[in-house]
């Protein structure tokens, strides 16, 4: 009994240990896109992705048949909503000042979030609705919307110019 138990967890690391190397790559990608973070420092789309690798490893058995990529992708974005959710107060608000310089720090967590799946993950918008608990046309809008800020980001504020008054 013990030794089928040992087969058993040997095989299901092997299997996880390949799954990863195929695609922790990627998945490391859209965490960082996620997060806006540089990808030589990203700290925050490294514990996400941790996270999202741990629960994967823990539904390991469970999925039968369903494509781990689909499921860990999914723990990814639900999980940075929900960080997102309570960081920042809401997916529609900005990130604070004073975060790294990124195109994409132009946008809330939520236009990222959907503009990733959509964009970078190819999620299909019914797909990308449902995962979220929006209406279809909704993400259709958000989605454009993000699209037309990293194509025409608002301009920085330029500090006022200092007169010089002749004395």
């Amino acid at each position: 009994m013990r030794e089928r138990q040992a087969s058993r967890n040997a095989r299901r690391a092997r299997e996880f240990e390949a799954f990863v190397a195929g695609a922790a790559g990627r998945l490391m990608h859209a965490a960082t896109l996620l997060t806006a973070e540089p990808p030589d420092d990203n700290p925050r789309a490294r514990r996400l992705l941790t996270a999202a690798l741990a629960h994967t490893y823990a539904l390991w058995d469970r999925l039968h048949g369903e494509d781990p990529y689909d499921r860990t992708r999914q723990y990814l974005a639900v999980r940075f909503a929900r960080g997102a959710w309570h960081q920042y107060g809401g997916l529609g608000r900005p990130r604070p000042p004073g975060r790294p310089d990124s195109t994409l720090r132009h946008l809330t967590p939520q236009e990222r979030l959907i503009l990733v799946l959509r964009m970078y993950e190819g999620v299909a918008e019914e797909q990308a609705a449902a995962l979220l608990g929006l209406p279809t046309e909704r993400v259709r809008a958000i989605c454009a919307r993000a699209m037309a800020t990293l194509l025409h980001p608002p301009r920085e504020a330029t500090p006022p110019i200092a007169k010089v008054v002749p004395s």
